[in-house]
């Protein structure tokens, strides 16, 4: 069985606050899809409701095309984390997920498997309460993963992970989307999203701005700008600008070239005597091209911050 998580034209207001405005989107079975936008874009709230936590104004949310609410067995459909704080804190993990499994009518060997999944085996029969926030998140994933769901959504799942945390997520999140399943990811980290995610979806503002691919997505932003690293830029900048080419110092030793191709900057460099070490397609990070699309949708930036500027420091 597969399923897909379809979002269509929620709108929700708190009081005053406008929170969601419209919001559309799809995530499709057999990929992993990114969910992006700054602070107050409105993530968290189109989560909620399509875990019927919130009711939408208009609009609605469907799983396998069935509200969540009207889920006989819900776990067995979607599983999801939003808060891996949202556990009692005596418990052992092993009780936290023997409760979970009951209340869905699901086997005690069930809690065994995911404790296998997760990594958490060696922690099992410890108080809940004492694990990091990494062990938590782990332990929240195994409650997601009790029903062997179709599909399954996660807030912020790297949060508070280690570097072999970290590795473990971006594997388990690709095997998910290999098994069939509709996998759906907060993450402000997007240096992670980029390395696991095959969809992505940016809002802001409560609204959709992108719905494509990632590779779709880092082609646009690359543009056909030209990466040229020199240890002589006021020479290389004078010669380039003269040809045409627009010039953006990204890097101490490092300009960014558009308006001329790069075999065409080596033979005006090369012409004219000016050092290079590098010239490559310029290679937009999906860090930058989130900056680019979202700059305007952001809740608060400090005085004098330029999302376009900060778009083009390298990481």
């Amino acid at each position: 069985m597969q399923a897909t998580i379809e979002v269509n034209g929620l709108r929700k207001r708190f009081g005053p606050t406008l929170a969601l405005d419209g919001m559309s989107f799809a995530v499709q079975p057999g990929q992993v899809t990114g969910f992006v936008g700054p602070n107050g874009a409105g993530k968290s709230t189109t989560m909620r409701v399509i875990l019927s936590l919130d009711a939408p104004d208009e609009g609605k949310a469907t799983i396998g095309g069935m509200p969540y609410a009207s889920l006989r067995q819900p776990m067995r459909v979607i599983g999801s984390l939003l808060d891996a704080g949202a556990l009692q804190p005596s418990r052992s993990a092993r009780n936290h997920l023997l409760w979970l499994a009951y209340s869905q009518g699901l086997p005690a060997r069930r809690v065994d498997e995911v404790i296998e999944q997760a990594g958490l085996e060696s922690v099992a029969k410890r108080r809940a309460g004492g694990y990091s926030l990494g062990m938590r998140q782990r332990l929240g994933i195994a409650a997601a993963m009790l029903g062997n769901p179709v599909a399954i959504m996660l807030d912020e799942p790297f949060n508070g992970m280690d570097p072999e945390g970290i590795v473990w997520m971006r594997g388990f999140l690709r095997s998910l989307a290999a098994d069939g399943r509709a996998v759906l990811v907060s993450s402000h980290l997007m240096s992670e999203l980029q390395d696991t995610a095959d969809h992505l979806v940016v809002v802001g503002r409560g609204k959709v701005i992108a719905d494509t691919t990632v590779a779709s997505l880092l082609a646009a932003a690359s543009g056909d700008r030209v990466a040229l690293r020199t240890s002589a830029r006021p020479e290389a900048t004078t010669v380039l600008e003269r040809a045409g080419a627009t010039i953006v110092a990204s890097g101490q030793d490092v300009l960014t070239i558009s308006g001329l191709p790069a075999e065409r900057v080596v033979a005006l460099l090369g012409a004219a005597a000016v050092p290079f070490s590098e010239v490559s397609a310029h290679r937009a990070t999906l860090e930058q091209a989130y900056m680019e699309l979202t700059r305007q949708a952001v809740e608060f930036r400090p005085a004098g911050f330029d999302a376009g500027a900060a778009a083009e420091v390298p990481r």
